[in-house]
């Protein structure tokens, strides 16, 4: 299943006001289309229709504005598509961990290809602004390990991965497929991924978890 992730970030916003919707809606077109640090809440306000003043009585700033985006996103999203994501690659199919993680990046790189403008802001801003990860780590931690966690425990018990504490190979698995995604999608301009890439990824990564026995 592919996710529009504008659809998605507008569709966690269900508990909001129609004006608030207008406005967030808007920020996001605009962040992805300008850039974040490159859009005045002015700009917002004119688009949405809405005074200045109602996106400060709001929200207070731009970066409080961002963060509730993604927040509701992270929070109420996510945990549902990390698991359809799980769902749609953990098929009969897929026996061994090195199929999974060939599976989950192209299915990982194939969505953020389809929203990268988004993609782009979000990661950079909550990247280098300390307030955004404070906020929105803990509900990432929260609600997507469980999900990797039951996954790698899976294939530690059937003798694929070596014998070390989960919490060891996920942050292993964290740096790695997190640095991946994040330089190609976030900090280099109109990247593109080859299938040799991909391969080089996956054997990187099996190479560091890969029990050695089998």
């Amino acid at each position: 299943m592919t996710h529009d992730l504008f659809d998605t970030l507008i569709a966690a916003q269900k508990t909001k006001t129609v004006k608030q919707r207008k406005i967030i809606e808007t920020a996001i077109k605009l962040f992805a289309e300008k850039g974040f640090a490159n859009t005045s809440t002015a700009e917002i306000a004119k688009m949405a229709e809405v005074s200045e003043g109602t996106i400060f009585k709001h929200y207070g700033t731009k970066d409080k504005l961002l963060l509730s985006i993604i927040l509701p996103f992270v929070k109420d999203s996510l945990p549902s598509m990390a698991n359809e994501v799980f769902s749609e690659i953990l098929t009969e199919n897929t026996t061994t961990f090195e199929q999974f993680l060939r599976a989950f990046l192209k299915n990982r790189i194939d969505f953020i290809d389809g929203n990268k403008e988004i993609f782009r802001v979000l990661v950079k801003e909550v990247i280098y602004k300390d307030e955004l990860k404070k906020e929105i780590f803990p509900h990432l931690i929260k609600n997507i390990t469980p999900v990797f966690n039951r996954m790698v425990t899976e294939f530690k018990q059937s003798g694929e991965l070596i014998d070390k504490p989960t919490d060891q190979v996920l942050i292993l698995l964290a740096t790695v497929l997190g640095g991946f995604f994040v330089s190609r999608f976030a900090l280099f301009e109109d990247y593109t991924i080859s299938e040799e890439e991909i391969e080089n990824v996956v054997r990187f990564v099996m190479d560091g978890i890969r029990n050695p026995i089998v």
